[in-house]
């Protein structure tokens, strides 16, 4: 009996942080066991570690995926991601957030698998009310197959920021008022991972096919952290105090942002006369 009070103690302690934590906007990393729910590829996604790993693979018979029990309206959502190594081509790894039905939300970093020594490309996009096509595609400034990168999603009321290992690469301003763009803004969201088979279009448009003789294609994923407001009703979410809520770019943060972009970024809906020849998107025109 004389053993529970240091022990409940520091329960109570390690409880204490993290609520601290969650409501300064910081998103703790928990435990895939009890986080997520693996959802499709039976076998293919395995949870590892006592938790702290889960590994997702691609085969012929099928790719795998798995999604947050928790449902959340804006929030920080980091993943530690390595991904597939070697000759990747025709796969595609994914981290992402999404809402449901044909009018749905969605938040996507998908990564864009390619031939042994060949840079993956990380693709980005933003649907609201079922309308995406607002790709935005990069290179990285490391291999991300070596090691575990941090891949992040800030969302809240004012705008949408992807970081990489905290470097913001892309932001989406809720530009709704001004434009009659919908922005996400009343759907709870899950978060989702998945490797699925795409080599009719994921490697240089498809002109490389996947290399079956390659696979299981496997990435791992580690980390898994959100804070957000997982509250079912969406006016409380609207006057959550978290820090997610309020957060925004600084001229130090705006600075790296424009450099990644400079830099790293490879295809820009908003630039492609191709796809709009009357102009691009009204987003895109807003300041």
């Amino acid at each position: 009996m004389a053993s529970r009070g240091p022990t409940r103690a520091l329960v109570l302690v390690l409880c204490s942080v993290q609520l601290v934590l969650l409501l300064a906007g910081v998103a703790v990393a928990g435990n895939f066991y009890q986080d997520v729910d693996v959802t499709w590829g039976g076998g293919n996604g395995k949870i590892l570690s006592n938790g702290q790993l889960l590994t997702l693979s691609l085969d012929r018979s099928s790719g795998s995926g798995f999604q947050s029990k928790s449902q959340y309206l804006y929030g920080r959502f980091d993943m530690q991601i390595k991904l597939v190594p070697g000759n990747s081509a025709g796969t595609v790894a994914t981290f992402y957030l999404s809402s449901q039905g044909s009018q749905h939300d969605e938040i996507d970093f998908e990564f864009l698998g390619n031939a042994s020594g060949e840079p993956y490309t990380v693709h980005t996009n933003v649907y609201s009310q079922g309308k995406g096509d607002r790709e935005q595609q990069f290179r990285m400034w490391f291999d991300p197959t070596k090691d575990f990168h941090t891949y992040s999603v800030l969302w809240n009321p004012t705008h949408i920021v992807f970081y990489v290992d905290g470097t913001p690469i892309r932001e989406f301003r809720n530009r709704e008022a001004a434009t009659g763009v919908a922005f996400p803004r009343s759907q709870p969201m899950r978060v989702y991972a998945s490797i699925w088979d795409a080599e009719d279009w994921a490697t240089q448009g498809g002109r490389v096919k996947t290399d079956w003789s390659r696979a299981p294609f496997t990435a791992a994923y580690r980390g898994l952290a959100a804070a957000g407001c997982t509250s079912p009703d969406a006016a409380a979410c609207v006057r959550s105090n978290g820090a997610w809520m309020s957060q925004e770019l600084d001229g130090a943060a705006q600075d790296r942002l424009a450099a990644a972009r400079r830099s790293y970024m490879i295809y820009d809906y908003c630039a492609d006369a191709w796809r709009f020849p009357q102009g691009p998107p009204p987003e895109c025109a807003t300041k």
